[in-house]
């Protein structure tokens, strides 16, 4: 049995060597990220150009080894007209006449929307080059979440609306809660037949453990300053007051809820729809929670025939330990949002 020792004290070597190595990499790349002092990176994509070589590589997949060869020579002839003819426009001083373009965003929500950060960049971005025909698509997909953080991805959507710029929101699979707060700030809403739309509405749930504490001897002091520092407590003791604190709370944020759905859809008779219930796609057409029927992919082909079509990302660098506390919350989303889509009501 002692070569079997011997082999595990080598993995163990050769474990710890590996683990070494990796840390002294992340500390380089993490110092060469503080020294950069970029937070992170902007990307823009023609997807008008993606687009037409997708067009271009199906046209000549079809065509037979004879056509092939024709089909490319003639290509490469209208690419080198083309180059030629901009050339000496350029020589000229002749400028190409600029077509609009339409920005397309995404924002894929968690229940903290702590996406909202990326989306400030990309929309601070497309202010800042966007002429008065130009427009904004937003691919939306969120269950909702916290108040604060679909608040203010709202407000930054406002900055669009607020410069002129027309903007759609397109949901191919949820824009409930939170989620319906940022779309009703667009211009236009486009959503799939089957996309989940609606649930205006607030909703909290907290676990109690006083009973459990008390049962077993166990003792939980809380001391606030203001009679409603604290409604309702993990492991206190709640009482009927601050219950009804807390539901008061529940009351006041719905209400501010319907005020702003109501300021950017007037034509609603929100009383009638903030009941927290949502609606697919077709249903919430019929009851004016959208404009259209349609997917996202459906309104970028049709706008690429007559504007350039840019994709606008921005990545935030992130540390390792970053990167792994976010897989862990991405998952969690994920299980909320099935656990959602199964009956359970997002925050809002």
């Amino acid at each position: 049995m002692e070569w079997i020792s011997q082999y595990g004290l080598f993995l163990a070597k050769i474990a710890t060597f590996v683990i070494a190595i990796a840390a002294i990499a992340l500390v380089i790349i993490s110092a060469a990220q503080r020294k950069s002092g970029k937070r992170g990176e902007l990307t823009l994509t023609d997807l008008s150009e993606q687009y037409r070589e997708m067009q271009e590589e199906i046209t000549f997949e079809r065509l037979s080894p004879a056509e092939q060869k024709i089909w490319s020579k003639e290509q490469k002839k209208k690419d080198k007209a083309e180059a030629k003819q901009a050339k000496l426009a350029a020589k000229k001083g002749e400028k190409s006449p600029e077509k609009s373009c339409l920005y397309v965003l995404e924002f894929k929500g968690s229940v903290d929307a702590h996406e909202v950060e990326a989306l400030r960049e990309e929309i601070t971005a497309v202010l800042a080059i966007a002429k008065p025909n130009d427009e904004v698509l937003l691919k939306l997909e969120s269950p909702g979440g916290m108040v604060h953080g679909y608040g203010l991805a709202a407000s930054q959507l406002d900055r669009l609306r607020k410069k002129g710029i027309r903007l759609t929101a397109a949901v191919d699979k949820v824009a409930a809660s939170g989620g319906y707060m940022m779309a009703c700030v667009a211009d236009h809403i486009v959503a799939a037949p089957f996309a989940v739309i609606g649930s205006i509405g607030v909703v909290a749930q907290i676990p109690n453990f006083h009973r459990l504490l008390k049962k077993n001897d166990i003792d939980v002091e809380l001391h606030t300053a203001g009679e409603f520092k604290r409604t309702l407590t993990l492991f206190g003791e709640n009482t009927d007051q601050g219950r009804e604190k807390f539901r008061e709370e529940l009351n006041e944020t719905h209400q501010l809820f319907k005020d702003f759905v109501r300021e950017q859809r007037p034509s609603l008779d929100i009383d009638r729809l903030a009941t927290g219930e949502h609606w697919f796609g077709t249903q919430a057409k019929e009851k004016g929670l959208i404009d259209d029927i349609g997917t996202s992919d459906d309104l970028v082909i049709e706008q690429i025939k007559d504007r350039d079509v840019i994709g606008v990302r921005y990545a935030q660098h992130k540390r390792l330990i970053d990167r792994l506390t976010g897989s862990v919350a991405e998952s969690a989303d994920r299980l909320l949002l099935r656990w959602w889509q199964r009956g359970q009501k997002p925050l809002v």
